[in-house]
């Protein structure tokens, strides 16, 4: 093995970054650059996957360059991605038949009562640990078959390839069609016991399986890449969130973080089976090692938390940066009575209503866009405590302590409301994008750039740990408002 680096490509729902690290694990260079987000009707989300390459090509360069090496300098790369974005390009070409469709759009919802139907929606979940929901990328590679012209005859000839973001960006560096166990579990079409397509699914799904990726691990060699890195080992793939459950080194059970992003995520290791949820959680796969079992994980995925910060922004111009909110809510002492739920496209964890929408609830003239920050704030927090029940039901171990990642955890007024809301110690990384660092971990692994899991857990570090200030009953109170503002976002959608 040589080079003294490892990179990670981080391509996300708004932005694709490289980060490289040293062994340590210490950041040495930064990219990054924003895509179009396409919104064609109502509900609908789309990118470019071709313009997201032409990112992709941008940021490993402008970081290779800030770190003053070339891709000699590399012992490996790994990819993080949004999971559940779908894309379908010719075999041939490398052209993509349709811009992707985007982990937050909501068309398939017809398709979903139809599969719900034929299929049942129990069944399904015993067989993929997902709930129906929009969410999923196997339906949204249904839909694209269905109106395409043409684009399943062409699928069940083989000429066609799909696949989430890992599998274009494994495709164009190496050639190689492939995907790792933790995108492939959020397809809807993966057995999460074999791990590998099920064709029961992809017959209920009408999916050729000619056009599906080979299911690999999250931590071995796909192939060497040419052109943009040449000669430089791709050796890891994992969806964003299971990266970051990497990165903050939860290899234990009963180990949990939360990522706050353009939605958040919290994950909990729970070994080397899954645990079927009856609380509205998905069961998915955490992460596996070549040549070891695979780790599964419970996770409750909310939608929207650093996206509504981005509303307020952008569609109210209350903030003129995301940062500003913080400044503002601290303007007041409490939200005033308000609160803001933000189901711009239904409710996830652990509701899964896309019936719902957003409200802003208590308004009153005594409401000013103080406490309107606020309570878009403590929306996040609320929204985790909500997933946080529900994951102590569903485990056989209470959540203890909480490590969380993410550009929010920035916000320190966000973090001890978090603390307080969760009554449990809420602790921040150090190295605060862990969804990078999890993938830059598991590519060394690969290669030996570093040793064991044990090495990775020994360089993890906190820079600052929350505790909950809030007097159990006013936490009691609170919360009972806040769910009297999530029902009132409920059967919105006919």
């Amino acid at each position: 093995m040589t080079g003294e680096y490892v990179a990670a490509i981080d391509q996300g729902t708004t932005s694709s970054r490289c980060i490289i690290f040293d062994r340590a694990g210490e950041i040495v260079s930064v990219a990054q650059r924003e895509h179009r987000q396409i919104f064609p009707q109502p509900g609908w989300v789309e990118h470019d996957a071709e313009e997201i390459w032409a990112n992709v090509e941008q940021v490993v360069r402008g970081a290779l360059e800030d770190a003053g090496t070339g891709p000699e300098g590399l012992a490996a790369v790994g990819i993080t991605n949004q999971r559940e974005t779908t894309v379908v390009w010719d075999r041939v070409t490398g052209r993509p038949v349709a811009n992707a469709i985007v982990w937050q759009d909501t068309r398939t919802g017809p398709l979903l009562r139809e599969l719900a139907h034929s299929y049942g929606e129990q069944r399904l979940r015993e067989r993929t640990g997902l709930t129906l929901a929009t969410y999923f990328a196997g339906p949204k590679l249904r839909w694209l078959l269905d109106h395409v012209d043409g684009l399943r005859e062409r699928a069940e000839r083989g000429e066609v390839l799909f696949g989430t973001m890992d599998s274009w960006l494994i495709w164009k560096l190496t050639g190689r069609h492939v995907t790792d166990v933790t995108n492939a579990s959020r397809t809807m079409l993966m057995d999460l016991e074999t791990l590998d397509w099920n064709p029961e699914l992809l017959e209920a799904m009408r999916v050729p399986a000619a056009m599906l990726p080979e299911i690999r691990s999250s931590a071995e060699v796909y192939g060497t890449a040419e052109g943009l890195l040449p000669g430089v080992p791709v050796a890891s793939a994992l969806g964003d969130q299971q990266a970051a459950l990497f990165g903050q080194t939860c290899f234990q059970p009963g180990e949990a973080k939360c990522t706050y992003g353009t939605g958040s995520f919290l994950l909990l290791n729970t070994g080397a089976s899954p645990v079927p949820s009856s609380h509205g959680l998905l069961t998915t796969v955490a992460y596996r090692i070549d040549g070891h079992p695979a780790a599964y994980a419970l996770e409750g995925a909310i939608a929207v938390t650093g996206s509504l910060v981005q509303w307020l922004r952008d569609n109210l111009g209350v903030i003129s940066s995301a940062p500003e909110v913080e400044e503002l809510a601290r303007t007041v002492d409490d939200n005033g009575g308000c609160y803001v739920v933000p189901a711009f496209s239904g409710l996830f964890a652990p509701h899964w209503r896309s019936d719902a929408r957003g409200v802003i609830a208590g308004l009153t003239g005594y409401i000013t866009k103080g406490h309107l920050a606020r309570a878009v704030l403590e929306a996040s927090a609320w929204q985790t405590r909500e997933v946080v029940d529900a994951m102590n039901a569903d485990s056989d171990v209470a959540l203890r302590r909480l490590r969380v990642d993410g550009g929010m955890t920035a916000n320190g007024l966000l973090m001890q409301f978090l603390a307080d809301v969760l009554d449990v110690p809420v602790v921040r990384s150090r190295i605060t994008e862990t969804t990078c660092l999890g993938a830059a971990y598991a590519a060394g692994l690969a290669v030996g750039f570093w040793p064991d899991l044990a090495t990775l857990r020994a360089q993890w570090r906190s820079d600052a740990q929350w505790e909950s200030t809030m007097a159990p009953e006013h936490r009691e109170r609170e919360l009972r408002q806040w769910r009297k503002a999530v029902q009132r976002t409920l059967d919105w959608v006919d």
